[in-house]
């Protein structure tokens, strides 16, 4: 597999956006939010910190998604297994670092003490590790998906059908995580974290170092995305998306092409649920509901899918959305949802980025046009 240098990537204005966006993560929002005063209008707070901390997590796995509907043509309904076990994943590591902080003062999480357990199950073994945890967070999503993405793509289910493939399985793994008896808190889930490497993870402080971290993050996935859909590989998925059996008959195995990206979008949600969980404080089987996985799919349709910044836009404008009506109105907010979802599909097919680079483009073929008469005048 071949891949465009990184520095082939971008023309100069598009390093100069990333630039920018990296000082803004890096540097404008701690400057505003610790040195700026409270009572100033540019003063970021923590709450506003917290907030977009976790649109940022969400703005990763829109990037996941749309390496596998944007270029490969994969509607997933399941993204959001991923994103929960990779929070899980590091929910436990999160969990071990409490200690005798907890309520019952034990050795044991809470809800183990609870539910009268006596020590910690085999898959609990090691995650007092931060390193071992970190793995678990890429490996144990990466491996289900393979496992899935194997049988499902070799038996050449696709479309509608794979569809609701993937949202009945995050529906068996939602009610399996519901149930007392698996080892992860059940319906409440993983809560009441203390520490992260030693440091208190409630602290302002701390929050703000996950904010930027969340931040880099998603500008590397989002330079490694770049560079695989540029690369040769990147060509095939987008044929296969375009023509499956053509590409087929010109000697490709789809199978291969499909399970890798497949693969690696998993990883990269659980990569975000690792970075989610700590920054909002819980995670609970709520977060494999099928639900949560339309809405991820509804990021990209409304950012623009097939372009990778289309849906980080999206993830933006449909959470701060939320944010704005579950507090406003929260009894409408899912029909509001499903009405921009319906409004984009029929008013929007390339989303919003589509619609900007349409106006672009109208503003520069009538520059040209008023060149043109004023070169014949």
């Amino acid at each position: 597999m071949k891949f465009t240098s990184i520095s082939g990537l971008y023309d100069s204005r598009s390093w100069l956006y990333l630039g920018i966006a990296t000082a803004v993560l890096c540097l404008l929002f701690p400057i505003m939010n610790m040195l700026v005063p409270e009572g100033s209008i540019f003063h970021i707070s923590d709450y506003t910190v917290a907030l977009s901390g976790k649109i940022l997590c969400y703005a990763i796995v829109a990037l996941a998604i749309d390496l596998v509907w944007g270029y490969t043509g994969i509607l997933s309904l399941g993204h959001g297994l991923f994103f929960a076990i990779g929070g899980y994943a590091f929910g436990m590591y999160l969990m071990r670092q409490i200690g005798h902080d907890g309520s019952y003062h034990s050795d044991l999480p809470d809800f183990m003490v609870f539910l009268d357990w006596k020590a910690y199950p085999w898959y609990w073994k090691f995650t007092d590790h931060f390193w071992y945890a970190m793995l678990l967070v890429v490996l144990v999503p990466g491996v289900l998906a393979f496992i899935f993405g194997y049988f499902a793509f070799r038996s050449r289910i696709k479309g509608v059908y794979f569809s609701i493939i993937t949202q009945a399985m995050t529906y068996a793994f939602m009610l399996l995580f519901f149930r007392n008896e698996t080892g992860f808190g059940g319906n409440n889930g993983f809560t009441d974290f203390k520490r992260l490497l030693g440091y208190d993870i409630t602290t302002p402080h701390m929050r703000l170092v996950l904010f930027v971290l969340t931040g880099l993050t998603l500008i590397t996935l989002l330079l490694v995305s770049r560079a695989i859909v540029s690369s040769k590989f990147g060509r095939v998925l987008t044929a296969i998306r375009d023509a499956e059996s053509r590409v087929m008959f010109s000697g490709y195995n789809p199978l291969h092409y499909k399970l890798a990206i497949w693969t690696f979008s998993a990883m990269v949600c659980g990569i975000a649920g690792a970075l989610y969980v700590p920054q909002v404080g819980i995670i609970n089987p709520s977060e494999m509901s099928p639900s949560n996985s339309i809405e991820i799919a509804i990021w990209a349709a409304v950012g623009g899918r097939g372009t990778l910044i289309g849906p980080l836009v999206g993830a933006g404008v449909v959470n701060g959305m939320k944010s704005y009506f579950t507090e406003a109105f929260p009894e409408y907010w899912l029909y509001f949802l499903g009405l921009l979802f319906v409004l984009s599909t029929l008013y929007l097919p390339q989303g919003v980025l589509g619609l900007v680079n349409k106006i672009k483009a109208k503003k520069i073929a009538k520059a040209q046009a008023i060149a043109a008469q004023t070169e014949g005048a």
